[in-house]
């Protein structure tokens, strides 16, 4: 029984070792990074818990465009709209301050794209902002089709992830099938636990076979990560 518990403990560590890959990283291209090395927010926070905040920003950014878009088309000045938006959600705030000391709107909304990683859609929020002032275009309808797009955006991002959340199932069954295998030659009067862990090939085999799972999950991961939208 020690034998098998051991085995079921290193599988168990293998696949927690492959956590899906966060696409934050990837979805700031280098031209919008400040100069120096952004913060690294939530960093030793386990990896399930980074995705739930950064998800929560993700909502947020998409909240506060709805809530800019509605209240500069019903009249409110940009001022206070952005004002009530920081009320909304804080990490906004100092985007507030940039605004009402004069400052750049736009390279405030991307410093904060790059500090917040869940937040990377304030790039569009930037951009669209920057572009209205540099036109005269109204800038209420700008945020507006910024909304939209964030939306459609994150649709197309959940429909991928679904098909993707299939093949990433697979391969991690496939992973688990050896233990399986291991298991039954037990059940069946064999002793392959005996030959893995108390013989020099069985370690040998027994090490190959993590690294190779391991390895797997982490090409898996890969391309399941080059194949998701930004």
């Amino acid at each position: 029984m020690t034998a098998i518990w051991a085995a079921l403990t290193a599988a168990a560590a293998v696949l927690y070792a492959t956590p899906p890959r966060p696409r934050s990283a990837r979805s700031l291209p280098a031209r919008s990074l400040p100069t120096g090395a952004p913060p690294r927010r939530w960093q030793g926070l386990p990896w399930w818990v980074a995705a739930r905040r950064r998800r929560a920003d993700a909502d947020a950014v998409l909240g506060v465009c709805d809530a800019l878009a509605t209240e500069m088309l019903a009249g409110r000045p940009p001022g206070e709209a952005l004002a009530s938006a920081g009320v909304q959600w804080a990490p906004l705030r100092p985007v507030v301050e940039a605004f009402h000391l004069g400052l750049d709107v736009p390279e405030a909304l991307r410093r904060l794209a790059v500090e917040r990683p869940g937040a990377a859609d304030l790039r569009l929020l930037a951009a669209a902002w920057q572009v209205s002032h540099a036109s005269g275009h109204g800038l209420a309808r700008a945020v507006g089709r910024t909304a939209a797009g964030i939306r459609h955006r994150r649709r197309t991002r959940r429909v991928v992830e679904s098909e993707l959340a299939s093949a990433r199932a697979t391969a991690r069954l496939v992973c688990v099938l050896p233990f399986a295998v291991l298991l039954a030659g037990s059940g069946a009067a064999g002793d392959p636990w005996r030959f893995l862990l108390a013989t020099q090939v069985g370690l040998a085999c027994l090490v190959g076979g993590l690294a190779l799972i391991a390895a797997g999950l982490a090409w898996i991961e890969t391309i399941a990560g080059r194949a998701a939208p930004p």
